[in-house]
């Protein structure tokens, strides 16, 4: 036999058991200590210097014997594999060694049973069988099975044909001021363009490993073309275009095309409220008492009183909202403004505006303050990334609150939940309480009035939603308590001052500004808050 790899062979004697030791020839592998080792444990061979045996397997160079013991063998050794299957079962290997002069070598029909008895019940490679019996070689692994892989598919794709940031933010001139007229982020677009393309999702093809068992491709998912009014799909349902010209936004995943419902002075007792599907767009202003709604975007060259504004994409102001304590902004996108005072604002994007004074601020995103004041003085800001702001506070001491690092409906979420937990074990002990009286009754009596039965069937009924409920509910609460507990993300940015009175919130971490704090932003660093150059 001509052999590269080393390997060993086991050889009875009258005087004893030896190990034939075959090193290595040219660059082949040398003999495993690990396989020697292995094979002697499974051959029940023992009483051999172990450390003699190492040494002359590392020192020969040609075919040598090593005297194991002075045990005499009236039988021979067979050829043995050690078969291996792969922790994911892609692959069986074998690993054969020779047999001694009185044994024989395998059949295949003996190397396919022995797979069998190891659990390969597929993917046998007979071939790499077929060549390992014609040219032997011993100590080195042999690909025995083989497993057929999943043909993986893909999962449905959506590619849009226009912009689809909703992060454009307005232009900052050389002087600090904010150019709130060029935002860029309306995509403007002609009838007939087409908006988005779907490539179908393909399931794959299951695989089967060299146990026998099916290997599932990964999961795949299907999408759909969500999209609103003035826009019509293709029969193969692969592709929507536009019915008009106007501008497009992708909305949750939903593309809407809408002309502009244009308002050509103020928004008062002559137009009343307005509830638009599409864009607004308001050539005054808006007054006390008024409400204005779009599925769009809100657009008002002048000035918002104490009114209620309520927009499905962006909000922009052109010259900001004095609200008397009454004015309300809320935008699923960004919310741009002059200025914001005295008013409660919530947007699903950023704010960006030059000033903002005694309002309750919330902002999925960033809520940006760089005009020319660049003012944050009073009120409560939440961002769930950055608030960035020239001055904080102000020289007498004003109470402002600013809170990062966890988008705020979370944390709306998280005291709602808060108070909706001890209501809900109320609610449930109450109606234990009547389960266990009326049930006590039954087992008592062996029978319940009609209106107490039913009471006893509805009370359970009720108990058992209530637990479902509340088990989902303190899961839920667990995880934002967690979330908050753990959240590190979030800064304050202070591009010039930030005066005593300040209170910063980052993920639970309560920090009072009690000196100025100039040029630099406050982060989250473990359980407490410090301050980090710009």
């Amino acid at each position: 036999m001509k052999y590269k790899h080393g390997f060993f062979q086991l050889v009875e004697r009258e005087n004893g058991v030896y190990l034939r030791i075959y090193p290595p020839i040219a660059d082949g592998r040398p003999i495993s200590m690990d396989d020697v080792l292995f094979y002697l444990k499974q051959k029940m061979i023992t009483g051999y210097d172990l450390s003699a045996l190492k040494d002359t397997i590392i020192r020969a160079k040609k075919p040598t014997e090593f005297k194991l013991n002075d045990q005499k063998k009236e039988y021979g050794e067979n050829e043995y594999v050690q078969i291996t299957i792969s922790l994911d079962r892609k692959m069986a290997v074998g690993r054969f060694y020779p047999p001694s002069p009185k044994g024989r070598l395998m059949t295949k029909e003996e190397i396919l049973t022995d797979l069998e008895l190891s659990g390969v019940r597929y993917g046998i490679v007979d071939q790499m069988i077929d060549t390992y019996m014609s040219h032997r070689q011993f100590c080195v692994n042999v690909i025995l099975a083989k497993a057929t892989p999943p043909q993986e598919g893909h999962s449905a794709e959506i590619e849009y044909h226009f912009d689809t940031n909703a992060q454009a933010k307005p232009e900052i001139k050389e002087d600090g001021t904010v150019d709130f007229r060029q935002l860029n982020n309306i995509v403007h677009i002609e009838k007939g363009t087409c908006l988005a393309t779907l490539t179908p999702m393909v399931l794959g093809t299951p695989g089967k490993d060299v146990c026998g068992k099916v290997i599932q491709p990964k999961k795949v998912k299907n999408a759909a073309l969500k999209y609103g009014k003035n826009i019509s799909i293709s029969e193969d349902g692969l592709h929507i275009y536009s019915n008009v010209s106007g501008h497009v936004s992708l909305t949750d995943e939903t593309v809407f095309v809408s002309n502009t419902y244009e308002v050509p002075a103020d928004v008062d007792t002559s137009t009343g409220n307005i509830d638009y599907d599409g864009d607004i767009s308001i050539n005054g202003n808006v007054i006390t008492g008024f409400q204005v709604k779009a599925t769009g975007d809100i657009y008002v060259k002048g000035a918002v009183e104490g009114a209620e504004l309520i927009a499905g994409g962006d909000i922009i102001l052109n010259r900001g909202i004095q609200g008397m304590e009454r004015g309300y902004l809320k935008a699923g996108g960004n919310i741009v403004s002059k200025f914001i005072e005295n008013s409660t604002v919530v947007a699903g994007g950023y704010v960006t505006a030059d000033a903002i004074m005694h309002s309750k601020v919330t902002a999925k995103g960033d809520i940006q303050v760089k005009g020319k004041r660049g003012l944050i003085t009073g009120g409560e800001l939440h961002s769930g990334t950055v608030i960035c702001a020239k001055i904080f506070g102000s020289t007498m001491g004003t109470h402002t609150t600013l809170e990062v690092g966890i988008d705020p409906a979370l944390i709306e979420e998280y005291h709602r939940l808060e108070k909706e937990l001890p209501e809900m074990e109320k609610e449930l002990d109450k109606n234990e309480k009547v389960v266990n009286l009326y049930t006590k009754k039954l087992q008592q009596d062996g029978k319940l009035p009609e209106d107490k039965m039913k009471a006893l069937k509805n009370a359970t009924q009720k108990k058992k939603e209530i637990e479902d409920n509340l088990e989902e509910a303190e899961e839920r609460f667990h995880y934002l308590e967690d979330e908050m507990e753990h959240n590190s993300n979030g800064r304050i940015q202070i591009e010039n001052i930030a005066y005593p009175g300040v209170k910063v919130v980052i993920s639970n971490i309560i920090y009072y500004v009690k000196s100025e704090i100039q040029h630099g932003q406050l982060i989250r660093d473990g359980a407490d808050i410090r301050v980090k150059g710009l």
